[in-house]
């Protein structure tokens, strides 16, 4: 994975230093995303990896499938990227995308985890701390796992705090085993 976002990061940041200068930061996630959908879609894939086709005829296929969503300039993109046999990439240009535009917008995502559907009051306690802690906005999306039986599971980047009660029985029970 480390070499996969070695290769990607210059585009990656091509992507965002023209976004950004053009003011189009919000539409090049937009369309990035679109294009990393479809370049993971596997008929897309085993129609892309067809050794016949030349760049021109993928760069056609992909802008006939985004449509009206890729402008010039991301057709341009998408172009480069198969001249140079990079549309593999695309997802991992879109997260390293992503990660440039939340360090520009001092943003963090993070994803709360409960067992059951949080009220919102509880989810925006939960964000204000995450907040203060974070000391940056915060992108929540919210999701259920009734595995975890009570409380929360927050990750924010690499950071995970585990505060469900499946969490607390396994540090419990490594405890009791050692």
């Amino acid at each position: 994975m480390a070499e996969l976002t070695t290769i990607a990061r210059p585009y990656a940041k091509a992507a965002f230093v023209f976004a950004k200068e053009q003011g189009a930061l919000d539409k090049w996630e937009k369309m990035l995303g679109l294009a990393a959908a479809v370049a993971g879609d596997a008929s897309m894939r085993a129609y892309l990896d067809q050794p016949e086709l030349d760049d021109a005829a993928k760069v056609s296929a992909f802008a006939e499938v985004c449509g009206d969503e890729l402008d010039e300039s991301g057709r341009n993109f998408i172009a480069q990227l198969a001249h140079n046999k990079r549309l593999p990439l695309l997802p991992v240009i879109l997260e390293l995308f992503h990660a440039l535009l939340a360090a520009e917008q001092q943003f963090t995502d993070v994803e709360l985890v409960s067992a059951f559907e949080m009220d919102d009051a509880v989810a925006e306690k939960l964000v204000a701390a995450l907040k203060k802690r974070l000391g940056t906005d915060v992108n929540v999306t919210t999701s259920v796992d009734q595995s975890l039986i009570g409380g929360v599971l927050v990750r924010a980047g690499d950071t995970v705090i585990d505060g469900s009660v499946r969490g607390r029985l396994n540090r419990l029970a490594e405890q009791l085993n050692s």
